[in-house]
Order: C-alpha cells, then structure tokens, then sequence
C-alpha cells in the first residue's frame, strides 16, 4: 500500500513536468511569442517603492502557477489538438491559453509605471524594458530609475469661502513643507478635508470642489503647492455662491413592509440606534452610525435612509425606512460525525425568535442528538454512544447593565447575552451530565479594529450519575493502574468562572487574547463559611468539590505576503493554564490537546503530547494526552489554482506540556532544558474548496520531528518516512488560521 502510494505521488509529479514541459508553440500565432516571465526592478536602491506592488501595474500577466510554481492548466491546454473535438474542447476549457505578448500592453505598461513612480513623488522617473526572447518565449523585464524624490518646499491654501475657512482653521492638516511629495498625500489631504465638512452640515460637498495647483523646481527636486477650495456651483455656467450649510429639521420613521406600516421595534430602540438628531448639523458620520446600528439587528432586513430638502430653506428631512424580518425561524440541521475513526451522525433542531420583546432580542432553543458507533471496546453491555442536548440563548443587542450612560452606549456596538444549557451523554463506560449557565457581554467601539468580551459568570456542574463495573475497576479502583488525571475528571464537579477577551483584526494581522479564573469565589465563599471538605482535602460547596484554576491564552495571525491569488501567512498560539487551591488538576473541559486539522497536521487529533509522552492506551489517550501548556507556530503558503479550488503548502511545530509532574504522563512535564527536543514538526499540503460563505478543506500531513520517538527511524520521519506511521488526513470546514 506504501509503495502503491509513493509510486502514485511520483508519477503525479512527473505527470505535471510533463504537462509543463510540453511545446505551446503550436497554439502560438506566427512571428509572435509567449509571455514566459515578468520581473519588475529598480536602477539602484529604493526603500519606499516595493516592486512586488508595483508589479500591480504591468497589464500583462504571464499564465498561472499552481502554488507560484508549476504552470499546470498551461499544460492541460496544450495537450489540446487544433479540431474542436470533445476531449480538445474540455482540455481548452480546464486548461487556459498561452499569453501571448502584446507589445502595446507592454508600452502602455511603461507609462503606468512611470506614473505611478511620479505619483510617488518622483517626477523625473523613467522606465525601460527589456525583452530576452528565447524559443519562442520572452521573458519581459521592467526596469524602473525613479531618480530623486521630490519635497513640498511651500504649502499655501486659496479657500474662497469664508466660512469655510473659518471652520478648516480649527482643523490641522497633512500637508506640509518638508515632506515628500506624493498624489496619495494630496488625495488623502482632499478627502479628510470633504469629510471633515461633511460632518458639519455640507450636505451638497464633495471632493471635486478642491484641487491643487503644483510648481515644480527640477533644480532643488522641490514642489511648490497650493491648494484651492472653490465655491459652490450647481453647474459649470452659474454663478458662485458660498456653500450652504445643512441641519436635521425633522425625523420621519416609515415602515419598508410590504402591506404592513407598523414597523415592530419600539420607539426607545429607534432612537439608541438612530445618530440623526433634529436640529443638528447634517452629518456623515452620523448617518453611516445610523446604518451600522440598525444592520446589526436581527429583526431588521434593510434599511434606507434619504434626506429631503425643505423648498427654499436649508432644513432637511431625514426619512428612515425600516424593513423587518420575520421575526420566527425554524431550522434542521443534519451532520455526520468522525471522532478517530468511530462513525456516528447528528441533528439539530432550532427555533430562533429575532425579536422577541420587541427591540430585537433574539431567542434562540436548540434540541441536538447524536449517535456514535464506537469501535474496539470489550467488557461493556453496549458500543453505542447517545448524547442528548437542549440549549437556550438570550440576546440583547445592547449593554443590560446599570449606571452607564447614553452616549456611552450609543457609542459602542454591543450584545449582552444569557445562556442555559442540559447535556446527557451515555457512553459505555459511564453516563455523564452536564448544566451550564452564564453571562456575557461583547461590545466593539465604532469604527474600530478592536473588540472585547467579558464572561461575567459562567456556571458549569458536571456529574456522573453512573459508572460501569468494567470502567471503575480497570481505571478508577485499580490501584496498580492508578491515574490520577482520569480519577479527577470523573467525579462530580463544580466549575465557577469569569473571563475576559480582547481581539484586534485589521484584515491582515489578527490578535486575540483571552484571560479567565475560575473557583476563586467559591473559595472565598468556602473559607467564610467554613464549608465541609471531602477526602481529598477539597472543599465543597453543596456537597461538591469545586475547580480553582488560572487560563489565558493568545493566538496571533500576520499575512507575510498577499500577491496575486498567493498568501503566505503565518500563526503562533500560546496558551497556559495552572490549577491551584482546591484542585490540583484541570478540569478536562480546560486542558490543552495538540494534533488534529488546526494544530500540528502531521498527527491526527489528540495524538501528540504531552512532551515525549508515548501513548500506552487508545482507550484513555483524550485524557492522558492533554496538557497545561499548548505551543503552536504554523506557516502556510495558499495558492489559488482553478475555478474554486485552492492549494496550500504548510508547516506546523508544537505540543503540550504539563506544568505539574504527573507519573501517568512521563516525559510530559515541561523542562525547559529539553523544550526544544519537545517540539513536534510537521508538513504537508492541502486542497480547499472555496464557496465564499465556506470553505471545505482537505489536509495531509506528514511527521517531520517526532519527540515521542521509540527508535531513531521514528524521531526524524522526515528522513526516514513510513506513511503507515507518519502520514495523518485531516477534513475540516474553514482555514486552520
């Protein structure tokens, strides 16, 4: 099976040369050529002009590489015969044609990148090309001399209405002498400036009111600048006026429903998300606050603001038309479920009301069951396992808290949100239950990349009201299979927290923390009172033992390039939990686990770690291979290759560490001498199935560095690799990262 498979991958492999390596020429016109390469360089060292971006403006493209190397739908298409027979017709479809270079592409190309370079401030640049034909192909090289960069040395400004000028004086701008000259420092200059007016009460302004008059001195490499506000005209042959200034005069809310003129929302929740006011300026910023809060309702389907001028004065009338959604849904979910290689299936049920009180509060209930055949157990009346689930939310799409003030809330987007939740799983080895409750609030400042979470409480009691013979004899009571990590997680427990979130997310690099305790009032509450204490020494709050632990963890996200239809992005996620006080052990629910389609891909889930720990039981290993500590650094490089589909190279390292010595987890405690050692390496590629709204994906990996090795043919796989050991398959919905 090994061989077969390797014999496949090579001949793969070779098939892709192949494709590649076969001769286009025939698909070519005559006397022209194909567009093998395009470089774009510049004529010495410049640190500000990024050739890659640049790259940007060439308007030809040479034809696609699969993951920027192999030019594959090159060579479908060139196994195409010149009829228009089927197989021809269906390999000219999947494959794509050779370019052929256009030489007034190519000068127009000149001119844009000199433009671009004079955009930049360099007034003097120039650019030349280069061809280097050979076969047949040409390989186009763009050379830029950007020559010496151009300074404002005076910034003046000609506004011509006075009252404007008035209002810009209290404003600092962008431009100023000394800096270099650019258009993207002018336009961005005009723009701040149209908004700034925007926001106090200029209805009728927009940007081609300003412009700007440059006097270029090519012996200091300097621009003298000026900027002009014009008056107002309708058209280009009235009269000049000053710019008139707009105010709210009154606040018209229409219903959008078809047949319906009631709007559903109560009047306080269409004036918290309402910024337009009466009486005020015309504003902008407040009209597009007033979009993004009312987008955010779930009771709301659309939203159209539009002004009204009062005939001859400079009152407007905002009308805001709401359309609402219908305010109950019910929805069923199938799912098929693979956890290590046990089959089951999976539906879920759901009722949501998006506007229960009447000011969009959603209610959502969920009935959830699943079934699992579960493979490999012996001593046990039964190898099914049910879980039965009901679980409610409550949303508000606002803060419900007390003592904070209306321009506080209305200058924040937030949710407040209550949650109850019955869990009932039977498994062979035992019956265990779950009640969860909690508390919690997320907001996002306007206009923002950073947002916050905060869980106020969150109540989890686990119990286990059954225990089969077969398992409390092998694990729990057998004393010379003792297992302290395993006893702990199957008692009845309490687990009492609070948290708190930050994330920040500006589209190419993604933060997000988290830091949450829990028990440390039920130890406060346990010590004041003097609760009773069990065997172990752990104090109880009705009749049960309660968790007391510390968490945080971070996970952070950088693009290092994004070019055409190529990303190379790179993650590190470190998180670190310690129990302390009344356990001396995490609760399951908190530990860490390394492996699987979002961590290390070379091991399947739940199969790496703790440090060199080396798996002595399948039975127990989602207990025994869980740790305290969790490390994961992941490089992937995505690639687009056809229609939706795209490819990705990757390379993962980490693991998990226990803080805490534990005899049934040798070699996972983490040392910081040996952490190194410790770490797990592994490769591989993938295939995604991109549909916008999600993304299937598929995932083999390969061990790289194994720390839990047996042999020195198992600790460096990537040397001596053994598919049947090494090789694992991940298939997931969404990027790992």
């Amino acid at each position: 099976m090994e061989k077969t498979f390797i014999r496949c991958c090579l001949t793969l492999a070779a098939g892709a040369i192949l494709l590649c390596g076969c001769s286009v020429s025939r698909h070519l016109p005559e006397d022209s050529y194909m567009l093998n390469k395009v470089r774009v360089v510049t004529d010495g060292s410049y640190k500000d002009i990024n050739t890659t971006a640049m790259k940007e403006y060439v308007r030809q493209k040479t034809n696609s590489r699969w993951l920027s190397m192999v030019k594959v739908p090159l060579g479908i298409y060139s196994l195409s015969g010149r009829d228009s027979s089927l197989v021809n017709r269906v390999l000219r479809s999947i494959g794509e044609a050779p370019v052929v270079y256009d030489t007034l592409l190519a000068r127009l190309s000149c001119e844009d990148l000199k433009q671009a370079l004079q955009n930049k401030g360099y007034l003097d640049a120039e650019v030349s090309l280069y061809l280097d034909k050979r076969k047949r192909k040409v390989k186009a090289i763009y050379v830029l001399r950007p020559g010496p960069a151009y300074t404002i040395s005076s910034y003046a400004t000609d506004i011509q209405d006075s009252v404007i000028a008035d209002i810009l004086s209290k404003r600092g701008g962008t431009l100023r002498p000394g800096m270099q000259f650019s258009a993207d420092a002018l336009n961005t200059e005009r723009s701040q400036i149209t908004s700034y007016l925007q926001d106090r009460g200029y209805f009728r302004f927009h940007k081609e009111f300003i412009n700007y008059r440059a006097r270029k001195n090519a012996r200091d490499h300097s621009v003298g600048l000026s900027m002009i506000l014009h008056k107002y005209r309708r058209e280009a042959e009235d009269s000049s006026s000053l710019h008139s200034r707009y105010r709210v005069r009154d606040v018209v809310f229409q219903s959008g429903n078809v047949g319906d003129s009631a709007i559903h929302l109560r009047d306080h929740v269409l004036k918290e998300n309402t910024f337009i006011r009466k009486g005020d300026f015309y504003s902008a910023a407040d009209l597009q606050n007033t979009y993004n809060h009312f987008g955010r309702l779930s009771a709301v389907k659309y939203t159209n603001i539009s002004y009204e001028q009062v005939a001859d004065t400079t009152l407007l009338d905002a009308h805001i038309q709401i359309q609402t959604n219908k305010p109950s849904t019910i929805s069923f979910q199938p799912e098929g479920t693979n956890t290590a290689g046990d089959l089951g299936a999976a539906a879920a049920l759901t009722y949501q009301n998006r506007n229960l009180f009447k000011g969009s509060e959603v209610l959502s209930v969920q009935l959830r069951g699943a079934y699992e055949a579960i493979r490999g157990l012996e001593g046990y009346s039964n190898q099914d396992f049910f879980e039965y689930s009901v679980e409610s939310r409550l949303s508000f799409p606002r803060f419900i808290i007390p003592f904070l003030s209306s321009e506080f809330r209305r200058g924040i987007i937030a949710t407040s949100e209550v949650s109850l939740l019955y869990d009932s799983q039977d498994r062979p080895e035992f019956l265990r239950r779950v009640l969860s409750a909690g508390w919690h609030y997320q907001w996002k400042p306007q206009n923002s990349f950073n947002s916050y979470r905060m869980d106020l409480i969150d109540l989890n009691y686990v119990f286990m009201p059954w225990i089969s013979k077969t398992f409390r004899e092998e694990y729990l009571d057998n004393t010379s299979n003792s297992n302290a990590i395993l006893s702990y997680n199957y008692e009845d427990l309490l687990i009492m927290k609070t948290g708190f979130g930050y994330a920040y997310n500006n589209g190419h690099t993604a933060l997000k923390t988290n830091l949450e305790t829990g028990g440390n009032l039920l130890n406060l509450y346990a010590h004041a009172f003097r609760a009773s204490q069990n065997s172990l020494g752990q104090y109880q709050v009705f009749n049960i033992a309660f968790a007391q632990y510390v968490k945080a963890d971070i996970d952070f996200i950088h693009r290092l390039y994004e070019g055409d239809n190529n990303q190379l992005v790179f993650h590190a996620g470190l998180g670190i939990a310690y129990p302390y006080g009344n356990c001396r052990v995490l609760p399951f629910e908190k530990r860490y686990f390394a492996g699987g389609a979002n961590s290390v891909r070379g091991w399947s889930v739940r199969s790496l770690g703790p440090g060199r720990y080396k798996d002595k039981d399948g039975r127990i290993n989602f207990i025994t291979q869980t740790g305290d500590l969790k490390l994961d650094l992941n490089m992937e490089y995505r690639s687009y290759l056809f229609w939706k589909f795209y490819g990705a190279l990757f390379l993962d390292a980490g693991n998990i560490w226990t803080l805490r010595y534990y005899p049934e987890q040798e070699g996972g405690q983490l040392k910081l001498s040996r952490m190194l050692d410790d770490i797990a390496v592994g490769y591989g590629m993938g295939l995604r199935l991109n549909f916008d709204y999600f993304i299937l994906r598929l995932d083999l990996g390969m061990k790289a560095v194994n720390p839990a090795y047996e042999d020195d043919d198992a600790h460096f796989p990537l040397i001596h690799p053994r598919l049947s050991r090494d090789l694992a398959f991940h298939f997931a919905v969404g990027l790992p990262f």
